[in-house]
C-alpha cells in the first residue's frame, strides 16, 4: 500500500483534465457559435481553454498538497496533486456529460452538480487523509478551499 501511495498518476491526471476540458468547451454555446464562424479560431480557443483547465487542475492539486503539509501532513507532492486531479475530474465527468445535453439551470443538472461535488469532496478528504496521514478534520480543512473554489468556478458556472 505504501508503494502505491508514493506513485503519481500524472498520465491519468492530464488525460482526464484534457477530456473534461474538451467536454466543457464543446458544450458551451460560445464555442458552437465560433465553430460556425471560423473553425480555425474555434480550435485555437479550445486549445487555449484546454491548457487553462490543465494548469488550473495542477494549481488546485498543488494548493491541496500545500495546505495538507501546512496542517502537518507528510505526503509527497506528485501523488497528492495527481491523484487529487484524478478524483476531481472522475467525479465531475457524469455532471459534465449531463450538462452537455441539458441546460445548466435544469433541476436535474443542479442535482447532479451537488451530488458529484459531494462525492468528490468525500473522496478527496479520504485521499488527503491517506496520503498525508492526517486526521479527518484536518483533511477536511485541507480540501475545503479547493473544493469550494471548484464548485463556484467550474461546477456552478458564472453568476448571472
Amino acid at each position: 500500500m505504501d508503494e502505491a501511495r508514493d506513485r503519481g498518476a500524472w498520465g491519468a491526471a492530464v488525460l482526464l483534465s484534457l477530456i473534461s476540458g474538451g467536454i466543457g468547451v464543446v458544450s458551451m454555446d460560445a464555442f458552437t457559435g465560433q465553430w460556425a464562424a471560423d473553425r480555425t479560431a474555434a480550435l485555437q480557443l479550445a486549445g487555449i481553454a484546454e491548457a487553462c483547465v490543465l494548469a488550473a487542475s495542477v494549481v488546485l492539486g498543488a494548493v491541496t498538497h500545500a495546505i495538507a503539509r501546512t496542517l502537518g501532513g507528510t505526503g509527497r507532492f506528485a501523488p497528492t496533486a495527481s491523484l487529487f486531479i484524478v478524483v476531481f475530474w472522475v467525479t465531475d465527468l457524469p455532471r459534465m456529460a449531463i450538462a452537455a445535453w441539458l441546460p445548466t439551470g435544469a433541476t436535474f443538472v443542479q442535482a447532479a452538480t451537488w451530488t458529484t461535488w459531494g462525492f468528490g469532496y468525500v473522496l478527496a478528504v479520504l485521499l488527503i487523509r491517506g496520503q498525508h496521514h492526517l486526521p479527518t478534520r484536518k483533511s477536511v480543512a485541507a480540501v475545503s478551499v479547493q473544493m469550494l473554489a471548484a464548485l463556484a468556478l467550474l461546477k456552478l458556472g458564472p453568476v448571472r
